[in-house]
C-alpha cells in the first residue's frame, strides 16, 4: 500500500448526469482518484478535506478507451473512480473547500 498525501488521493470531482442524480437521491458523490488509492485512504481524504462523515466508499476501475485518429490507434490511460456515500444529513460542496 503506497502512502499518498490526501490531496494526491483525490484527483478531481467526476461530474456527470448520472452522478448528479445519485447526489440528489442517495447522497452519493463521485471522484477521480489515484489508481493506487485504497478505500481507507479515499475515506480519510474526503473526511479531512470536506469536513464530512463518509458512510461508504465504492471503487470502480475504468478502462481507457481505444481511439483511432490520423496517427493510428491511441489508447487512453486507465483510471479509478470512487463513489462516496455521505451520512443522510450532510452535503458536499466542491467549490467551498477550506
Amino acid at each position: 500500500m503506497k502512502n499518498l498525501h490526501r490531496y494526491n488521493v483525490l484527483r478531481e470531482p467526476h461530474i456527470s448526469e448520472k452522478v448528479s442524480i445519485l447526489g440528489e437521491k442517495s447522497n452519493q458523490y463521485a471522484f477521480k482518484v489515484a489508481v493506487e488509492a485504497t478505500r481507507p485512504q479515499i475515506r480519510e481524504a474526503v473526511e479531512e478535506i470536506f469536513k464530512v462523515t463518509v458512510k461508504r466508499v465504492t471503487i470502480s476501475n475504468v478502462k481507457g478507451k481505444v481511439k483511432r485518429n490520423a496517427q493510428g490507434i491511441v489508447k487512453k490511460k486507465n483510471w479509478k473512480k470512487a463513489y462516496v456515500t455521505l451520512q443522510s444529513v450532510e452535503e458536499l460542496d466542491y467549490l467551498d473547500v477550506s
